[in-house]
Protein backbone atom coordinates (compact mmCIF):
# COMPACT_ATOMS: atom_id res chain seq x y z
CA UNK A 1 0.00 0.00 0.00
CA UNK A 2 1.34 3.23 -0.72
CA UNK A 3 0.35 6.56 1.29
CA UNK A 4 -2.94 6.91 -1.10
CA UNK A 5 -4.45 3.71 -0.29
CA UNK A 6 -3.19 1.94 -3.98
CA UNK A 7 -2.25 -1.37 -3.67
CA UNK A 8 1.52 -2.62 -3.90
CA UNK A 9 0.63 -6.37 -4.46
CA UNK A 10 -1.03 -6.58 -0.85
CA UNK A 11 -4.27 -6.05 0.91
CA UNK A 12 -4.61 -2.65 0.37
CA UNK A 13 -6.91 0.29 2.58
CA UNK A 14 -10.69 1.01 0.86
CA UNK A 15 -9.57 4.50 -1.18
CA UNK A 16 -9.97 7.49 1.37
CA UNK A 17 -12.54 10.22 0.94
CA UNK A 18 -9.75 13.85 -0.31
CA UNK A 19 -10.04 16.02 -0.07
CA UNK A 20 -12.56 15.64 2.97
CA UNK A 21 -15.88 17.82 2.75
CA UNK A 22 -15.64 21.58 4.20
CA UNK A 23 -19.10 22.40 5.56
CA UNK A 24 -20.62 25.52 6.86
CA UNK A 25 -21.89 25.42 10.44
CA UNK A 26 -24.72 28.36 10.77
CA UNK A 27 -24.12 29.00 14.54
CA UNK A 28 -25.94 32.52 15.73
CA UNK A 29 -23.52 32.39 18.88
CA UNK A 30 -20.74 32.65 16.63
CA UNK A 31 -22.08 34.83 13.75
CA UNK A 32 -22.79 37.45 16.26
CA UNK A 33 -19.44 38.13 17.06
CA UNK A 34 -19.00 38.10 12.90
CA UNK A 35 -17.01 34.85 13.14
CA UNK A 36 -18.00 32.41 10.20
CA UNK A 37 -17.64 28.79 11.33
CA UNK A 38 -17.04 25.95 8.59
CA UNK A 39 -16.75 22.22 9.96
CA UNK A 40 -13.55 20.37 8.12
CA UNK A 41 -15.08 16.63 8.02
CA UNK A 42 -11.99 14.81 8.39
CA UNK A 43 -14.28 12.29 10.02
CA UNK A 44 -15.34 11.08 6.62
CA UNK A 45 -12.44 10.45 5.02
CA UNK A 46 -12.53 6.64 5.87
CA UNK A 47 -14.60 4.21 7.61
CA UNK A 48 -12.13 2.90 9.95
CA UNK A 49 -9.09 5.33 10.16
CA UNK A 50 -10.76 7.76 10.84
CA UNK A 51 -9.72 11.71 10.63
CA UNK A 52 -6.09 12.64 11.18
CA UNK A 53 -5.34 8.93 11.88
CA UNK A 54 -5.70 8.42 8.04
CA UNK A 55 -3.63 11.21 7.27
CA UNK A 56 -0.79 10.15 9.90
CA UNK A 57 -1.21 6.50 9.51
CA UNK A 58 -0.87 5.71 5.86
CA UNK A 59 2.38 7.18 5.31
CA UNK A 60 4.05 4.88 8.24
CA UNK A 61 2.35 1.57 6.98
CA UNK A 62 3.38 2.33 3.51
CA UNK A 63 7.03 2.30 5.41
CA UNK A 64 6.41 -0.34 7.42
CA UNK A 65 6.56 -2.69 4.09
CA UNK A 66 4.45 -5.38 5.27
CA UNK A 67 6.02 -5.90 8.44
CA UNK A 68 4.49 -5.91 11.96
CA UNK A 69 3.38 -2.88 13.50
CA UNK A 70 4.32 -1.90 17.06
CA UNK A 71 2.59 1.35 18.44
CA UNK A 72 1.83 2.74 21.66
CA UNK A 73 -1.22 4.43 23.87
CA UNK A 74 -2.87 5.01 26.70
CA UNK A 75 -6.08 2.54 27.84
CA UNK A 76 -8.72 5.13 25.14
CA UNK A 77 -6.04 5.39 22.65
CA UNK A 78 -8.23 6.35 19.04
CA UNK A 79 -4.44 5.54 17.84
CA UNK A 80 -4.19 2.15 19.06
CA UNK A 81 -7.77 1.56 17.31
CA UNK A 82 -6.75 2.98 14.19
CA UNK A 83 -3.81 0.84 13.92
CA UNK A 84 -5.38 -2.54 14.75
CA UNK A 85 -8.08 -1.86 11.73
CA UNK A 86 -5.24 -1.12 9.44
CA UNK A 87 -3.54 -4.68 10.53
CA UNK A 88 -6.86 -6.05 10.47
CA UNK A 89 -7.41 -4.86 7.27
CA UNK A 90 -4.15 -5.02 5.60
CA UNK A 91 -3.05 -8.23 7.22
CA UNK A 92 -0.06 -6.95 9.24
CA UNK A 93 0.33 -8.14 12.50
CA UNK A 94 -0.08 -5.08 15.58
CA UNK A 95 1.19 -5.21 18.83
CA UNK A 96 0.18 -2.20 21.35
CA UNK A 97 2.26 -1.15 24.08
CA UNK A 98 -0.24 0.15 26.69
CA UNK A 99 0.62 2.42 29.50
CA UNK A 100 -0.30 0.98 32.63
CA UNK A 101 0.89 -2.50 33.60
CA UNK A 102 -2.21 -2.83 36.26
CA UNK A 103 -4.34 -2.96 33.55
CA UNK A 104 -3.11 -6.09 32.68
CA UNK A 105 -4.97 -8.09 35.39
CA UNK A 106 -8.79 -6.06 34.35
CA UNK A 107 -11.21 -6.48 31.85
CA UNK A 108 -10.17 -4.98 28.65
CA UNK A 109 -12.95 -1.51 28.28
CA UNK A 110 -14.44 -1.05 24.66
CA UNK A 111 -11.50 0.66 23.40
CA UNK A 112 -8.77 -1.89 24.10
CA UNK A 113 -11.45 -5.07 23.47
CA UNK A 114 -11.99 -3.26 19.65
CA UNK A 115 -8.43 -3.75 19.05
CA UNK A 116 -7.86 -7.30 20.69
CA UNK A 117 -10.95 -7.87 18.19
CA UNK A 118 -9.02 -6.40 15.32
CA UNK A 119 -5.78 -8.67 15.98
CA UNK A 120 -3.71 -6.59 17.89
CA UNK A 121 -1.58 -7.93 20.71
CA UNK A 122 -1.28 -6.13 23.93
CA UNK A 123 1.32 -5.77 26.17
CA UNK A 124 1.06 -3.53 29.13
CA UNK A 125 3.93 -1.73 31.06
CA UNK A 126 4.68 0.07 34.16
CA UNK A 127 4.01 4.44 33.60
CA UNK A 128 7.69 4.87 34.63
CA UNK A 129 8.97 2.42 31.56
CA UNK A 130 6.15 3.91 29.19
CA UNK A 131 8.09 7.65 30.05
CA UNK A 132 11.14 6.16 29.03
CA UNK A 133 9.87 4.75 25.73
CA UNK A 134 12.09 6.62 23.40
CA UNK A 135 14.92 6.11 24.84
CA UNK A 136 16.61 3.78 22.46
CA UNK A 137 17.34 1.10 25.46
CA UNK A 138 14.25 0.82 26.80
CA UNK A 139 12.72 0.70 23.31
CA UNK A 140 14.70 -2.38 22.66
CA UNK A 141 13.56 -4.06 26.17
CA UNK A 142 10.08 -2.91 25.47
CA UNK A 143 10.30 -4.75 22.12
CA UNK A 144 12.35 -7.72 23.24
CA UNK A 145 9.34 -8.34 26.26
CA UNK A 146 6.90 -8.02 23.29
CA UNK A 147 8.62 -10.50 20.77
CA UNK A 148 8.86 -8.09 18.52
CA UNK A 149 12.49 -6.92 17.89
CA UNK A 150 11.95 -6.56 14.08
CA UNK A 151 8.53 -4.52 14.13
CA UNK A 152 8.07 -0.96 12.30
CA UNK A 153 7.81 1.23 15.44
CA UNK A 154 4.99 3.50 15.20
CA UNK A 155 5.01 6.40 17.94
CA UNK A 156 2.44 7.29 20.16
CA UNK A 157 -0.31 9.49 18.48
CA UNK A 158 1.35 8.08 14.92
CA UNK A 159 3.52 11.41 15.18
CA UNK A 160 6.93 11.38 13.27
CA UNK A 161 7.96 13.42 10.54
CA UNK A 162 6.28 10.61 8.05
CA UNK A 163 3.18 11.49 9.50
CA UNK A 164 3.76 15.19 9.75
CA UNK A 165 4.34 15.63 6.09
CA UNK A 166 1.05 13.22 5.52
CA UNK A 167 -0.53 15.98 7.60
CA UNK A 168 0.56 19.21 5.36
CA UNK A 169 -2.25 18.14 2.89
CA UNK A 170 -4.90 19.29 5.15
CA UNK A 171 -3.53 22.64 5.26
CA UNK A 172 -2.87 22.53 1.40
CA UNK A 173 -6.78 21.37 1.03
CA UNK A 174 -7.96 24.30 3.21
CA UNK A 175 -5.88 26.96 1.58
CA UNK A 176 -7.52 30.30 1.00
CA UNK A 177 -11.37 29.20 2.51
CA UNK A 178 -10.00 30.34 6.21
CA UNK A 179 -8.15 32.52 8.35
CA UNK A 180 -7.91 30.23 11.21
CA UNK A 181 -7.91 26.54 11.29
CA UNK A 182 -8.48 25.09 14.54
CA UNK A 183 -8.07 21.47 15.93
CA UNK A 184 -7.72 19.42 18.84
CA UNK A 185 -4.10 18.33 20.03
CA UNK A 186 -2.88 15.14 21.61
CA UNK A 187 1.03 14.57 20.26
CA UNK A 188 0.98 17.33 18.10
CA UNK A 189 1.84 15.58 14.82
CA UNK A 190 -1.23 17.04 13.20
CA UNK A 191 -1.24 20.50 13.89
CA UNK A 192 3.21 20.52 12.82
CA UNK A 193 1.72 19.23 9.33
CA UNK A 194 -1.39 21.34 9.34
CA UNK A 195 1.15 25.00 9.89
CA UNK A 196 3.10 24.22 7.16
CA UNK A 197 0.76 23.22 4.78
CA UNK A 198 -1.20 26.91 5.37
CA UNK A 199 -0.29 29.68 3.43
CA UNK A 200 0.96 32.62 4.13
CA UNK A 201 -2.31 35.47 6.21
CA UNK A 202 -3.63 31.57 7.80
CA UNK A 203 -2.90 30.42 11.15
CA UNK A 204 -2.97 26.99 12.77
CA UNK A 205 -4.60 26.87 16.32
CA UNK A 206 -4.67 23.91 18.71
CA UNK A 207 -6.32 23.00 21.54
CA UNK A 208 -4.16 20.29 23.74
CA UNK A 209 -6.86 17.66 25.77
CA UNK A 210 -3.99 16.83 28.06
CA UNK A 211 -3.22 18.35 30.95
CA UNK A 212 0.00 19.44 31.94
CA UNK A 213 1.01 19.89 28.17
CA UNK A 214 3.80 22.34 28.44
CA UNK A 215 5.73 20.30 25.77
CA UNK A 216 3.76 20.30 23.60
CA UNK A 217 5.06 23.70 22.01
CA UNK A 218 8.84 22.17 21.81
CA UNK A 219 7.46 19.11 20.51
CA UNK A 220 5.90 20.57 17.21
CA UNK A 221 8.92 22.80 16.48
CA UNK A 222 11.02 19.27 16.86
CA UNK A 223 8.41 17.65 13.87
CA UNK A 224 8.64 20.25 12.29
CA UNK A 225 12.44 20.56 12.18
CA UNK A 226 12.45 16.50 11.07
CA UNK A 227 9.92 16.77 8.95
CA UNK A 228 11.01 20.21 6.56
CA UNK A 229 14.40 20.85 8.45
CA UNK A 230 12.81 24.04 10.33
CA UNK A 231 10.13 26.35 11.10
CA UNK A 232 6.75 26.19 8.96
CA UNK A 233 3.33 28.22 9.42
CA UNK A 234 1.79 30.15 12.11
CA UNK A 235 0.62 28.35 14.80
CA UNK A 236 -0.28 29.05 18.39
CA UNK A 237 -1.58 27.09 21.58
CA UNK A 238 -3.95 27.56 24.29
CA UNK A 239 -4.26 24.54 26.90
CA UNK A 240 -7.06 26.39 29.23
CA UNK A 241 -9.73 24.05 27.85
CA UNK A 242 -8.33 20.09 28.28
CA UNK A 243 -11.34 19.76 31.53
CA UNK A 244 -9.02 18.08 33.46
CA UNK A 245 -6.72 15.54 31.63
CA UNK A 246 -6.86 13.23 28.82
CA UNK A 247 -10.46 11.51 28.36
CA UNK A 248 -11.61 13.82 31.27
CA UNK A 249 -15.18 15.92 30.87
CA UNK A 250 -16.80 18.00 33.02
CA UNK A 251 -20.93 18.84 33.04
CA UNK A 252 -20.28 21.73 30.88
CA UNK A 253 -18.37 20.24 28.23
CA UNK A 254 -21.17 17.55 28.01
CA UNK A 255 -24.03 20.18 27.85
CA UNK A 256 -21.88 22.00 25.21
CA UNK A 257 -20.84 18.79 23.25
CA UNK A 258 -25.13 17.74 22.97
CA UNK A 259 -25.94 21.24 22.49
CA UNK A 260 -23.56 21.19 19.14
CA UNK A 261 -25.24 18.08 18.43
CA UNK A 262 -28.62 19.26 18.36
CA UNK A 263 -27.84 22.26 16.61
CA UNK A 264 -25.88 20.72 13.96
CA UNK A 265 -26.92 17.35 13.71
CA UNK A 266 -23.29 16.26 14.36
CA UNK A 267 -22.05 13.43 16.61
CA UNK A 268 -19.34 14.99 18.64
CA UNK A 269 -16.07 12.26 19.95
CA UNK A 270 -15.63 13.59 23.01
CA UNK A 271 -12.07 13.51 23.66
CA UNK A 272 -10.84 15.43 21.32
CA UNK A 273 -13.16 17.51 19.17
CA UNK A 274 -15.73 18.53 21.93
CA UNK A 275 -12.80 20.56 23.49
CA UNK A 276 -11.94 21.95 20.51
CA UNK A 277 -15.37 23.37 19.65
CA UNK A 278 -15.85 23.84 23.33
CA UNK A 279 -12.82 26.10 23.34
CA UNK A 280 -13.87 28.10 19.94
CA UNK A 281 -16.72 29.46 21.43
CA UNK A 282 -14.85 30.24 24.72
CA UNK A 283 -12.50 32.20 22.38
CA UNK A 284 -15.19 33.63 20.44
CA UNK A 285 -16.78 35.21 23.02
CA UNK A 286 -13.40 36.70 24.38
CA UNK A 287 -13.14 38.68 21.40
CA UNK A 288 -10.00 36.60 20.03
CA UNK A 289 -11.19 36.70 16.53
CA UNK A 290 -11.42 39.81 14.44
CA UNK A 291 -14.69 40.62 12.91
CA UNK A 292 -15.32 38.86 9.65
CA UNK A 293 -12.71 36.15 10.41
CA UNK A 294 -13.79 32.71 8.57
CA UNK A 295 -13.04 30.29 11.24
CA UNK A 296 -12.40 26.13 9.75
CA UNK A 297 -12.84 23.48 13.09
CA UNK A 298 -11.06 19.90 11.83
CA UNK A 299 -13.49 17.95 12.79
CA UNK A 300 -10.59 15.02 13.46
CA UNK A 301 -12.40 11.78 14.59
CA UNK A 302 -16.24 10.52 15.57
CA UNK A 303 -17.61 8.87 18.65
CA UNK A 304 -16.48 5.98 19.41
CA UNK A 305 -19.03 3.00 19.58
Amino acid sequence: MDSTGRSSGRPSLPRPRLPSPLVPAADARFEQHGVRLLLKRDDLIHPELVGNKWRKLAPNLARAGGRAVVTFGGAYSNHLRATAAAGRLLGLPTVGVVRGEELAHRPLNASLARCAADGMRLCFTDRATYRRKSDPGTLAALLRTAGAEGAFVVPEGGSNAAAVRGCRELGVELAGRADVVALACGTGGTLAGLAAGLPAGSRALGIPVLKGGGFLAGEIRRLQEEAFGGPRGAWSLDDRFHCGGYARSTPGLDAFADDFEDRHGLPVERVYVAKMLYGLLALTREHAFARGTTLAAVVTGRPFA
